[in-house]
């Protein structure tokens, strides 16, 4: 229903906003070294789809269903296994669609894929971007944060800004981008953009409602990019190059 919902606004949007090709330059994040870094919005105009407008504000810290999710989180923090966490640290790190060579194979990856490891690069700038905005918006505490008697095991942020979850928004980004480019893979792509959402819990470093809002604002930002000429320029030419790399025929039924 909420997705239904979602795309509904989606059409109202496109019908009330023009958008364009103008790349927006937007402020910088930290990578995981600390160091600044400069991401600009490039299939994506901020000033021109503003989120803030769609995405309901995030349950309350006092909220019955806060608490629920507190409790969700301390219940996988009690049952993740070793492994469990080795892998949700690993997603931990990496941001990009290479994320995605468990559905395929280990050669999935940047050196052999130079022109699918920039399309990335641009699908996560204007998650970054955007992200951003979103996040400096709600100001939702992390999980430890709010609840001390947590422990994650992945990297930690200092600032307030757990809703909506960064990585999930970036996954199912580059998931929706992978399944036009592979859409005889699209189950699997797609379970693993939910394993690699839900491994923002297995860290301990976002509540289920800060998966759930990055999914769903992924369909909105998808949409906009799919009307992009530079995306639909870039993914082309992605598509070719990983078909080839994977064996994969350059047609496929529904084109």
């Amino acid at each position: 229903m909420r997705h239904k919902r979602l795309r509904a606004l989606l059409t109202i949007l496109f019908a009330s906003v023009t958008l364009h090709g103008q790349v927006q330059q937007i402020t910088s994040a930290a990578d995981k070294s600390n160091r600044p870094i400069q991401h600009n919005a490039y299939f994506l105009d901020p000033t021109l789809l503003d989120l803030t407008l769609i995405l309901p504000p995030p349950p309350a810290q006092t909220s019955e269903i806060t608490k629920a999710e507190l409790s969700e989180i301390h219940s996988i923090e009690k049952a993740r296994t070793q492994e469990q966490i080795a892998a949700a640290q690993a997603d931990d790190q990496e941001e990009d669609i290479f994320l995605f060579k468990l559905v395929f194979e280990k050669n999935f990856t940047g050196a052999a894929l130079p022109l699918t490891a920039s399309l990335s690069v641009h699908i996560r700038d204007d998650e970054a971007v955007l992200g951003k905005l979103l996040k400096s918006s709600f100001h939702r505490p992390r999980p430890f944060q709010f609840d001390s008697s947590l422990h994650p095991v992945c990297e930690l942020s200092k600032e307030p800004n757990s809703y909506p979850s960064g990585h999930t928004l970036s996954g199912y980004l580059l998931a929706f981008t992978l399944v036009q480019m592979v859409p005889e893979k699209k189950e699997q792509i797609l379970q693993r953009a939910d394993d690699y959402a839900h491994n923002r819990l297995v860290c301990g470093v976002h509540y289920a409602s800060d998966v759930e809002a990055s999914r769903d604002i992924a369909y909105v930002m998808f949409g906009y990019m799919l009307a992009n000429p530079r995306f639909q320029k870039e993914l082309a030419a992605a598509r070719v190059e990983t078909r080839q790399h994977l064996g994969l025929p350059l047609t496929t039924p529904h084109t």
